[in-house]
């Protein structure tokens, strides 16, 4: 198929599961296993709905999704397309009406990001990159940060569901704190990731993340002059869970606590 048709049908995808995310009311809510793991009807809609559209549009690509029974990582999925979704990337925001909150569809190719879609419904904004070709939000060409550190925001995720690896993640931010401006969480990796992307903020950590909450927006940070990896500095997998650590332009170097946890 044609690059750009191929990235504009992933993006009114993408705008269509925004809308029936902002039009969800209620939603009925689900535990999956782990601490505070949480999956609405919505999220099952939004993958169902997002699995449909793309199938129609990339008939011959893969899928993977967090729900519905697609979130099992198979040596097939190496080869070819492969889309990895995760339907609403922020559901505990989603929940509680807190957002962020956002849609997330990236393109596998041979194994490696191809094409990374991260959309914000409630703030309309869109991220989009093609491997080799930048990064865009709302079509306008994005780079990451060149300030250092010790002049920026760090956002950091929890990995909430790993309660093992809870003392890491405070110890690693604890010792942020010192290095950079202030640190903030948004409950999305896939939004903490963009920020970097756009310069918003210079550093994002988390412990543990799963292919579907960083196959897209570790594109759109790296197409933006990011350094993506997993926290000791090792590229990350693309093919199940790794931890993650996403430096801007201007952190040059991971910071030395890294290596302490």
């Amino acid at each position: 198929m044609e690059e750009k048709r191929l990235l504009e049908g992933i993006c009114s995808a993408a705008h269509e599961a925004g809308r029936i995310m902002k039009e969800a009311v209620r939603p009925k809510v689900f535990e999956k296993s782990g601490h505070a793991n949480f999956v609405t009807e919505t999220d099952e809609k939004v993958q169902r709905f997002l699995i449909e559209r793309l199938s129609e549009l990339f008939p011959e690509a893969e899928f993977l999704g967090e729900e519905d029974g697609q979130d099992v990582f198979t040596s097939k999925m190496s080869h070819g397309y492969l889309f990895v979704i995760d339907p609403i990337d922020g559901t505990s925001n989603f929940i509680y009406a807190y957002s962020p909150s956002v849609v997330s569809i990236g393109l596998m190719k041979e194994g490696s990001p191809y094409m990374g879609v991260v959309y914000n419904p409630y703030d309309e904004l869109l991220f989009k990159a093609v491997s080799g070709q930048g990064a865009y939000m709302n079509d306008e060409r994005i780079n990451s940060s060149d300030m250092p550190l010790s002049d920026s925001l760090a956002v950091f995720g929890t990995a909430p569901y790993y309660t093992e690896l809870r003392d890491a993640t405070f110890n690693i931010a604890k010792g942020l704190m010192d290095q950079c401006v202030d640190i903030r969480r948004s409950g999305t990796a896939a939004w903490d990731m963009c920020c970097v992307a756009s310069g918003k903020c210079s550093l994002y950590f988390e412990m543990r993340l799963q292919l579907w909450d960083y196959a897209a927006a570790s594109l759109i940070a790296s197409e933006a002059g990011c350094t993506v990896t997993d926290t000791k500095g090792e590229p990350l997998s693309y093919s199940g869970p790794s931890s993650a650590l996403c430096r801007a332009a201007g952190v040059k170097d991971i910071p030395e606590v890294f290596f302490r946890n």
